[in-house]
Formats: structure tokens, C-alpha cells, sequence
């Protein structure tokens, strides 16, 4: 099967067209190699490169001569530095997407895995003991200020108990990136519908591993922490530490591309499937800071009740889904995944000014 991904040359693409690759497929690249992730040219795939922008739709067009299939890894990542980064991500995340999807309608290709994010669920799963399963809303920033990190029961303001998310919980995107995440499964879904294609949406978790970017906004919080160590500076974490997250290690992310990119998704065509994709291991930051420090050798995690607005507190996987339907399972467990991190090599990355 000839697959373009979209974003090959990233963090995440990277491994996606090795796994490809091992499994007997033909990837082809498609990445603007965009200088707020690549400051200079990075390790390109040992696959066909076409250096292009996903929004460019001649671009798009000539790269899907031949495609059976596409991998959608491109976007733009993480939280940012302020809203102003608005109008970047919905260009790069929603117009990217549908200036690909309307070129996979004309191209007749009709399949695609696309890279979607567990953030569209907001707060994750909780659990009252007087009302059940609850929503609460956004943490204040008089709350978060004061150290009260926790959600509360929206009816009585009782402590909850936080819980896994499946993929039937109502979404509830809390920041711009989120927004757009959802907004590209949207577009996904519709696209599927007008097609008769299928279309799968991988939630992605904490994804982290060897070759994430280092010293930007971007990346996630377990690529802030390995850069920190590299520095030898001791790991910032934020809140108190007990935030709880699903870290899923890159080579498991991939693996599940290729599997829904071979099963062609549990759904018939014409609708969108989305997986939970996470290491069905719960823990919280500070766990996940205190391993990579022990395994580099580094200084101790410091807590330093910092908070950003947009972070949610609680967010884990339920993955059975996509272990029922597709048959996938992870292989990288935490502490050997966080060992094998703590002493792995990092991008480089264009770096920012506050």
C-alpha cells in the first residue's frame, strides 16, 4: 500500500513511516518543514520527501498521484504561548485538513488515519459520590491561584474521583488547539459521508519517546522535563504534581497507525471511527518526572505550583476499543519507555522568546 503522511519528517511521522516501512508499505512524505518546528533541515525519512505545505493544494494534488491511503500527522501543537497563536492553528489544523480532504475526494483516495488528541474531551471522566458521573466546567483562575487544583462536583461541591475517558464521552474542548483537533474530525467525518470513505481518528495521549522536540512551547510535558535534565537543571512541574495523564510511547502510536491504516477502521464506510490511543497506564506528572529524573541522573523534579490556563487536571485513556476492534496493544511500559527516554537523543527545535 502507497501511503502519503502528511508530517512525516515530525516527531511523530518520523516513526509512523518507519513502521510503514517495516511492515512491507511504500510511505511517501509530505512536510513543509515549517521553522517553528525545524529550525534547519531534520533526519528525513529514507522515503520519497516532497517538500510542500498541506495547504497548498497543487502540492497536495500532485502528492496523491498514486496513493492508496493517508496518514494526516500535520498540525500545528500543544497549548502555545498566547491566543494571538489562533489564527496559526486553525490555518495549519483545519484548512490543512480540508484542503486535503477535498483533494483525496477529486484524487478518489478514501481512506485516512488522522492524528486526532485526547484534549477534545476537556476534563477527563469524574466520578461524584452523590451524583455519579459529573462535568465540571473550567477551573478558575482564583482557584488555581490559591493551590486548589481539583475539580469540583458542579451540584454540590463535593471532592471527585477521576476516572477513564472512553471514546462515547460528550466532548468539551477547553483551548484553541483542542478546538481544532475537534474541528478536524468534523471535517474527517464529513468528508467520510461524502465519499463512502473511512476515516479514523486516533485520540493520541501523552505521546513521548526518542527524537521529540526539545525548548519549545509546542512540545509536550514530557519533552519540557528531558530537556530540562539535558541542561542540568531540575524538571518544573506545575500545579502539585498530581495531575494524571496516559504516557504512551511513540513506537505504540505508530504501530496503531499502521493497524488502522491496514484494517481500514472499525466503522463501514462512510463514518468516522475514533480510538482512544493510550497506554492504559495511568500516572501522574510528578510519577512521570521523578522517573525520567532517577533514570538520567539529573536533579530532583521541583513543584512549583505554577499553572497554565487550558490545562485540564485529569485526562486518561480507556484503549479497549481499539485493542477490541483493531487488535492493538501497546508494548513500551512506563518505566522502560521513561529509561529509554531519559537517555534518548531530542530534535532540535527553533526555540522561543518569552
Amino acid at each position: 500500500m502507497r501511503v502519503l503522511v502528511t508530517g512525516g519528517a515530525g516527531f511523530i511521522g518520523s516513526h509512523i513511516v518507519a513502521a510503514l516501512e517495516a511492515r512491507g508499505h511504500e510511505p511517501a512524505v509530505l512536510d513543509a518543514l515549517l521553522p517553528a518546528a525545524h529550525p534547519g533541515t531534520p533526519p528525513l525519512p529514507d522515503a520519497e520527501f516532497i517538500r510542500a505545505d498541506v495547504r497548498d493544494a497543487d502540492a497536495v494534488r500532485a502528492a496523491l498521484r498514486g496513493v492508496d491511503a493517508v496518514c494526516h500527522q500535520a498540525a500545528m501543537v500543544g497549548l502555545g504561548k498566547h491566543f494571538a497563536d489562533a489564527p496559526d492553528y486553525v490555518a495549519c489544523n483545519d484548512l490543512g485538513t480540508a484542503v486535503l480532504l477535498a483533494e483525496m475526494a477529486t484524487a478518489g483516495v478514501h481512506k485516512l488515519v488522522l492524528a486526532g488528541s485526547m484534549v477534545v474531551y476537556g476534563e477527563g471522566r469524574y466520578t461524584c459520590g452523590q451524583h455519579g458521573t459529573v462535568r465540571p466546567g473550567p477551573r478558575r483562575t482564583e482557584d488555581l491561584t490559591a493551590g486548589r487544583f481539583e475539580p469540583l462536583c458542579p451540584a454540590c461541591g463535593a471532592d471527585l474521583a477521576p476516572g477513564l475517558v472512553s471514546e462515547d464521552a460528550p466532548t468539551d474542548p477547553r483551548n484553541v488547539y483542542a478546538t481544532t483537533k475537534l474541528a478536524q474530525e468534523h471535517l474527517a467525518a464529513s468528508w467520510a459521508r461524502s465519499v463512502e470513505g473511512r476515516a479514523v481518528s486516533l485520540r493520541y495521549h501523552n505521546v513521548y519517546g526518542p527524537g521529540m522536540p526539545r525548548d519549545t512551547p509546542y512540545a509536550g510535558v514530557a519533552s519540557f522535563f528531558r530537556s530540562s535534565l539535558a541542561r542540568g537543571e531540575a524538571p518544573q512541574v506545575f500545579e502539585d504534581g498530581a495531575q494524571r495523564r496516559d504516557f504512551v510511547h511513540v513506537t505504540d502510536v505508530a504501530a496503531a497507525n499502521v493497524v488502522a491504516l491496514e484494517s481500514g477502521g472499525g466503522q463501514p464506510p462512510g463514518a468516522l471511527a475514533a480510538y482512544n490511543t493510550g497506554s492504559g497506564e495511568p500516572h501522574t506528572v510528578g510519577e512521570m518526572a521523578e522517573a525520567l529524573a532517577s533514570a538520567h541522573g539529573g536533579l530532583a523534579p521541583k513543584v512549583t505550583g505554577e499553572f497554565r490556563l487550558g490545562d485540564v487536571r485529569h485526562i486518561t485513556a480507556d484503549s479497549a476499543r481499539l485493542r477490541r476492534e483493531l487488535g492493538w496493544s501497546p508494548k513500551v511500559g512506563f518505566l522502560e519507555g521513561m529509561t529509554e527516554f531519559a537517555r534518548a537523543g531530542q530534535r532540535t527545535s527553533a526555540g522561543f522568546v518569552d
